[in-house]
């Protein structure tokens, strides 16, 4: 929580911001220990992307003088090798990451663990590892020193132990009192009820100095690891040209994602089609008119005397394409007629600002809990529309409900339009003093009017909570957020709109004006360079009950997928047109046609995978989900999926679905 880190003195920030992983290095016990735990130097002439290598001896740096980038990634592969044997490898844990970043000196708080490493992250490669280190500077002496002093009262290079306790065990991210004592412990900074820090920074660096020229040294000696591929940067070629900057790896891997054919975004595989051999296909066309949704238009009840629960949410998209969403449960306390919608979010914007998200489809599931936990029941999804608005109307048993909602992906996607130039987050007026910019002011009204799920004005706990894990990964507790409240404008023991714009004023101050931390927020909730909402949907969904009360609760914001396939799936199941693939009647496409959007499944009875090439190139007037006209995708045995959604590109003129489905021999 960037916000909790600052209060109190501005020291204690830095300090626990920099130096976490610096005292538990040290204090680890034994020069051994030491050693294995530091790779580079973050000195203040050493940093990691920029420090010259000191096997200056070696025969391939004598004739061929390593540029900086070379340099770098001798760094970070010496940094690798001492976690794992191979560049093969992948860090598969948090605790992994963490490690291998205090190996290349860059001692990471739990907030920048959790930037790189979130809820849905299951590996990172080497690539992903240089990229961060790219991002994540070492820090310097200079640095250390000046963020001890500020916690110097005496001004005499030493803190009071009661102090120092005080401070690890109390602000920031807490130690333990068991790492504590090892640091107070430690005889060589330690005397007369104080730590020494000038000794503490210097031994820092020493040991670091020490383990840097140790790991490569240990690389430059073993010729199977200094021939290893890293990325794309290869060692030990005899002519060497310009060394290529290493091809980016998606930062966030599911462990559950299905295996495809060909990625979402890359074509290859699809467009050597003419040359591949299929044993069957199946085809479908289907013409759309314009606005052809005119038969399935959502007419409102007469919602009189009825009583209505609300809460907004939000659909983000993640690096990988996939969509994160709030999800709900809902109580219904008798049976009763019932009239829910789901339409996206109008926030106040200013004039001429572009909304993007306000195109965007919605739809809400509902999934009604029954003995088996993991298998829902699907009762009903909104499917009916009226322009921006998706509902549906019917009967409901009393009970406890599944609320998940869901966007095709047609028209939330990845922006591809490049940003020419930056806006401004803060400024200083002539005195010197920082505030933020009307601009970023009015973003973070619109941010506050999306975190504000049940729209009463307020941020409360559990509401700043889903915002904190969207942004850092971290959660606020209650004692933390009782400090924010002595130190930002409340009311009702929930944050206004003011104390949101001032505990943003003050990141800004912690870091000097500094808006790295800022823009990591932004991005978060789907912002880019221009302050504009392009990569995030807003919603808001309304519940009438003509005889009760509803209740709505928010109880996850995890990806759309899981439950929300299985529910789509069967949507399409129950009223698809189903063709069967010639003379494999254990292969099925489904395709189902809701009017708005068109759903297409496939389903492999069979006991063997099965690749299904799609061609959608005879289309007109359309849009997919996947980005491609032409893909290809693996289906488990036994098993259904979700294969594209089709929306029109301009729901002013006809479309014409046209999709070949054909089994890859």
């Amino acid at each position: 929580m960037p916000w909790l880190f600052s209060l109190g003195q501005w020291s204690t920030n830095l300090w626990s911001e920099r130096l976490e992983g610096a005292l538990p290095l040290i204090s680890g016990g034994g020069e051994a220990q030491l050693l294995c735990r530091m790779a580079s130097n973050p000195g203040s002439d050493a940093a990691l992307g920029t420090q010259n290598p000191l096997l200056s001896g070696s025969p391939r740096t004598k004739k061929f003088p390593l540029t900086e980038q070379e340099v770098f990634y001798m760094n970070c592969r010496a940094a690798y090798l001492t976690i794992f044997k191979s560049s093969l490898e992948n860090i598969i844990s948090k605790d992994q990451l963490y490690l291998a970043l205090q190996h290349a000196g860059r001692n990471p708080s739990q907030k920048t663990i959790n930037k790189y490493w979130t809820p849905q992250t299951a590996k990172l490669n080497f690539d992903d590892f240089c990229i961060i280190l790219s991002k994540e500077k070492p820090t310097s002496k200079a640095e250390l020193l000046k963020s001890f002093k500020k916690l110097d009262v005496n001004d005499d290079g030493a803190i009071l132990h009661s102090d120092l306790q005080k401070y690890l065990t109390k602000r920031g991210e807490k130690m333990t009192q068991e790492e504590v004592n090892a640091v107070i412990n430690l005889a060589d900074i330690n005397a007369n009820g104080k730590f020494d820090y000038v000794k503490f920074c210097k031994l820092y660096m020493t040991t670091s100095e020490q383990c840097l020229k140790t790991t490569l040294e240990r690389l430059e000696a073993d010729s199977k690891l200094r021939r290893q591929q890293f990325g794309s940067h290869m060692e030990g070629s005899p002519e060497r040209g310009p060394s290529p900057a290493p091809k980016p790896s998606p930062r966030v891997i599911r462990k559950n994602d299905q295996e495809t054919f060909s990625s979402k975004g890359d074509t290859s595989h699809a467009l050597l089609s003419t040359t591949r051999k299929f044993k069957t296909s199946v085809s479908f066309t289907m013409t759309m008119s314009a606005n052809s949704n005119q038969d399935s238009t959502l007419t409102e009840p007469n919602l009189k005397d009825w009583q209505c629960a609300q809460s907004k949410g939000c659909f983000f998209l993640e690096e990988d394409g996939e969509v994160v969403s709030h999800q709900y449960k809902m109580h219904i306390a008798q049976r009763s007629v019932l009239y829910l919608t789901i339409k996206p979010l109008y926030l106040s914007q200013v004039e001429g600002k572009r909304c993007p998200w306000l195109s965007v489809d919605t739809a809400l599931y509902i999934l009604k809990k029954n003995e088996n936990p993991a298998e829902p029941q699907l009762m009903c999804f909104t499917e009916l529309r009226n322009r921006e608005v998706f509902g549906w109307t019917g009967e409901l048993e009393a009970g406890i409900y599944w609320l998940i909602p869901s966007t095709t992906g047609c028209r939330l996607k990845k922006e591809t339009k490049p940003v020419t130039e930056e806006a401004q987050l803060v400024h200083r007026d002539e005195t010197g003093e920082l505030s933020l910019t009307s601009e970023f002011r009015s973003t973070l009204s619109e941010i506050f009017e999306v975190i504000d799920l049940d729209g009463n004005g307020l941020i409360s706990l559990e509401e700043y909570n889903f915002f904190e894990l969207r942004t850092s990964g971290e959660k606020c507790d209650e004692d933390a957020w009782a400090v924010c409240r002595e130190n930002f404008d409340t009311k009702k023991n929930e944050l206004t709109r003011q104390g949101f714009m001032d505990l943003h004023l003050m990141e800004a101050n912690d870091r000097e004006g500094d808006p790295l931390d800022l823009w990591v927020t932004l991005h978060s909730m789907g912002y880019n360079k221009a302050l504009e909402l392009t990569e995030a949907c807003p919603f808001v969904i309304n519940i009438y009950a003509e005889r009760c009360k509803p209740r709505i609760k928010v109880v996850h914001m995890e990806a759309c997928s899981g439950q929300l396939e299985k529910a789509i799936c069967k949507s399409v199941l129950d009223r698809s047109d189903a063709k069967v693939m010639d003379g494999y009647e254990n292969i099925i496409v489904h395709t189902c046609n809701y009017d708005t959007w068109i759903t297409s499944i496939i389903e492999n009875k069979s006991d063997n995978k099965v690749i299904i090439h799609i061609n959608n190139e005879l289309s007109k007037n359309c849009v997919n989900n996947r980005g491609l006209n032409i893909f290809a995708v693996e289906v488990a045995p036994r098993s259904t999926m979700v294969c594209q959604h089709v929306m029109p590109l301009n729901e002013q003129e006809e479309w014409i679905y046209c999709c070949v489905y054909s089994l890859v021999a």
